[in-house]
C-alpha cells in the first residue's frame, strides 16, 4: 500500500514562460524557496494554474524534473498533474513522474471520452495508477473545465479498494454539499483538497482540512490565516480574512480569465516573475495591469 500523508496547504504553481513563450526553468528553484519561506510546504505542478494542458509532453517532463530538483532543497511535497492529454501521453507522464521521484500524482479525467459514472472513472484511474504503481494518485475534479459531473461523495465511496494507489481528490467546485460528502466518504480516510479560493473559510468550517489554491502563490498569508483561524475557532477572523481574499480575487480577475490574471498578480506582487500565459488563453493589457496594481493598493491585505 502506497502511503499519502500530506494535508494542509499546497500552491498550484504557475509555469514561467520567457518572452518567446518557451518554458523558463530558471525561476523554479527561487520559486520553491519563495513558497517554502512563506510556509507553503506543498506544490502542485502542471495543473490548471500551471498551464499543463498548454504544454507538450517533453515540456511537462522538463518542468517536473526541475521541481523535483528544487524540492530536494526545500523539503516540500511535490504533486504533479499528469492528465489532460491523450491516454498514452498520460501514462508516459505517470511513468516519468514516478521515475524521477515525485511524491504524488493528480490526474484529470479523459477529456474526450469522458467518464459518465463512477465505474468508468475508476477504470480510467486504475489504468493510470498502474503506470506508476509506487506513487499515490489523486483525482482532479474540476467540472467547470471538464464537464465531468460525477458526484464525488458517491465516487469516493465506490472507489474504495478498487485502485491500489488511490488516495483522494482535488475538489475544484463551489458545491460544498458535495464536497462535504467527499470529505466524509470512506470514513474520512481520503484526502480532499479544496480548489476554490473564495470558499476556504466555509469549507474549513464544514470539515475540509486541505486546499490547493492559486492565491497561495502570491498571497499565501491570507490562506494560511484562514485555516489557522478556523482551527482555533476564531470564525469572525476567518470570515474577515476570507472577505479580504475574495476581494483580492475579484480585483485580480476583473479583466480576464483566472490563469492569465493570476500570472500578472504573481509578477506584480511577488519577486517571482512568471511572464505571460500561453495560447489559447488571452493575456490582459498593460492598462488593465495598471488598474489591478492601483486597485490592490486600496485593499488592506495585512489586517
Amino acid at each position: 500500500m502506497v502511503n499519502f500523508t500530506f494535508r494542509g496547504l499546497m500552491a498550484p504553481t504557475l509555469t514561467a514562460f520567457k518572452n518567446d513563450l518557451s518554458v523558463n526553468l530558471d525561476v523554479i528553484q527561487d520559486y520553491a524557496k519563495f513558497l517554502a519561506d512563506s510556509k507553503i510546504m506543498g506544490v502542485l505542478v502542471n495543473g490548471t494554474s500551471g498551464e499543463g494542458m498548454s504544454m507538450n509532453v517533453n515540456e511537462r517532463k522538463q518542468v517536473t524534473e526541475a521541481w523535483v530538483k528544487a524540492v530536494k532543497k526545500t523539503n516540500q511535497h511535490l504533486m504533479v498533474q499528469i492528465g489532460g492529454a491523450p491516454l498514452p501521453d498520460v501514462l508516459e507522464l505517470a511513468k516519468h513522474a514516478e521515475s524521477v521521484g515525485v511524491h504524488s500524482l493528480l490526474c484529470l479525467p479523459d477529456l474526450y471520452n469522458k467518464p459518465t459514472n463512477s465505474s468508468e472513472l475508476i477504470r480510467y484511474l486504475k489504468t493510470v495508477g498502474a503506470a506508476a504503481p509506487n506513487t499515490p494518485l489523486l483525482y482532479y475534479h474540476i467540472p467547470s473545465y471538464t464537464n465531468v459531473n460525477i458526484h464525488m461523495g458517491q465516487f469516493l465511496n465506490d472507489s474504495v479498494g478498487k485502485i491500489p494507489t488511490f488516495h483522494g481528490i482535488k475538489f475544484t467546485s463551489t458545491a460544498l454539499d458535495e464536497g462535504v460528502a467527499a470529505v466524509k466518504a470512506n470514513s474520512g480516510k481520503y484526502a480532499v483538497f479544496l480548489g476554490a479560493d473564495q470558499l476556504m473559510a466555509g469549507a474549513y468550517t464544514l470539515g475540509f482540512d486541505s486546499a490547493i489554491a492559486t492565491t497561495l502563490n502570491m498571497f499565501p498569508q491570507l490562506g494560511i490565516d484562514i485555516l489557522e483561524a478556523v482551527k482555533q475557532s476564531k470564525l469572525d477572523k476567518a470570515k474577515k480574512t476570507q472577505d479580504t481574499l475574495t476581494q483580492v480575487c475579484s480585483v485580480v480577475t476583473k479583466h480576464g480569465a483566472w490563469v492569465p490574471t493570476m500570472k500578472v498578480a504573481m509578477d506584480l506582487f511577488t519577486p517571482i516573475k512568471v511572464g505571460k500565459a500561453r495560447e489559447p488563453l488571452t493575456n490582459i493589457t498593460g492598462e488593465q495591469m495598471k488598474e489591478m496594481e492601483a486597485s490592490m493598493k486600496t485593499i488592506n491585505i495585512n489586517n
